[in-house]
């Protein structure tokens, strides 16, 4: 057997009943193994951690993001209430923006601030199709300044941080990068889509919804609308809250230009379907009657046994010069450079031939 086995388990042995120092031959003074800061009762909380670049940001925007408590109808056929939460920020000295979805339905509408403020609203505009909303509000502390809308375009890449409410987690902030550009995505259960959104991989949870997602300089690069899984959010751009919250606080309501028609994006079996130069545009599927482009433009025939694309129809390649690839491209463009009653030049593929057409937008019909 090892002899220095054995001496190493008679040591630590004694070592575990107290007794190193007798048998060591001497006597060690007692050490105070309880070290400076390891209760918390002793941190010093004037002593502030140094932080970082997006601490900063933080705290200079922070005392205008709110967290919205809506009171309604949790449950129509019950008349029970229910109760909701998300986001806000300060947009101007009596105004917050907000999600349409996160106050829609809302009897009674309450915010709270960061230094633990609450402030009664009232609602003074909405618009689902670009689903936000504004605020007026009836306090605001002397620490909180409006944000401010960013007017550069977003690019994949750059650095981006989602503040707001997560579960009801008042102040909390994620950190992200812009992961995509000009997304059109298509809410669930609604039969439209919102046009130029940034997409970001910063954590988007329920409760952030209506909260600022910022750049660098804490401007507002979007809405937040909706986490879609995974390090995949959504924000409403500042291009499109740019445009449709003055109208929101002007007069309630804002009016989106409508064309009237159902499209694809023209991808290579569209292209070689339809004898097309080159797999770009949108293909008309679809015409609403009596809207704008009826008269106007051709809807392609749907697809066929044997044909599984449609044919036929207009295939839209540039508006008022602007190249249309693909159809977030559409979208943006009548969104961001129309509006109801302009009268458009449409380049466009009819059998075979290019040709322009000249097209007066309508207005999107209200929802239901």
């Amino acid at each position: 057997m090892n002899d220095s086995r054995l001496d190493r388990r008679g040591f630590l042995g004694l070592a575990g009943s107290g007794l190193v120092g007798a048998i060591a031959g001497c006597s060690e003074p007692r050490v105070d193994t309880t070290m400076e800061g390891s209760s918390s009762a002793s941190i010093d909380r004037d002593n502030v951690a140094d932080g970082s670049v997006y601490t900063d940001i933080y705290q200079a925007v922070i005392d205008s993001v709110t967290q919205v408590r809506v009171a309604g109808i949790g449950d129509p056929a019950t008349g029970e209430q229910g109760r909701g939460q998300g986001s806000g920020f300060l947009i101007d000295d009596s105004h917050v923006v907000t999600n349409d979805h996160v106050v829609a339905d809302g009897d009674a509408i309450d915010l709270q601030y960061i230094n633990g403020d609450w402030t009664g609203t009232r609602l003074r505009g909405t618009d689902r199709y670009s689903d936000l909303a504004v605020l007026e509000v009836d306090h605001i502390p002397e620490t909180a300044t409006p944000l401010s809308l960013t007017d550069e375009w977003p690019v994949v890449g750059q650095e981006v941080l989602a503040i707001g409410n997560p579960y009801g987690l008042e102040g909390s902030m994620t950190k992200g990068i812009v992961s995509g550009v000009d997304r059109t995505i298509n809410p669930p259960n609604r039969e439209y889509s919102f046009s130029n959104v940034v997409q970001t991989d910063a954590a988007v949870n329920p409760g952030n919804s209506g909260g600022p997602l910022v750049d660098m300089d804490g401007d507002v690069v979007g809405v937040i609308n909706a986490g879609g899984g995974n390090s995949i959010g959504f924000a409403i751009s500042a291009a499109i809250t740019r445009r449709v919250v003055p109208e929101l606080i002007e007069r309630g309501a804002y009016d989106h230009p409508f064309m009237g028609i159902g499209l694809m994006t023209v991808d290579r079996h569209i292209a070689e379907a339809n004898h097309l130069p080159e797999a770009m545009g949108v293909i008309v599927t679809h015409i609403a009657d009596g809207e704008a482009a009826d008269g106007v433009l051709e809807a392609a025939t749907p697809p066929q046994p044997g044909t599984p694309v449609p044919t036929g129809g207009d295939v839209i390649f540039a508006i008022d010069g602007e190249p249309i690839p693909d159809r977030h491209a559409l979208s943006t463009y009548l969104d961001l450079e129309t509006s109801p009653g302009d009268t458009i030049e449409i380049d466009l593929w009819r059998r075979g031939s290019e040709t322009t057409v000249s097209l007066t937008l309508g207005t999107r019909p209200p929802l239901e």
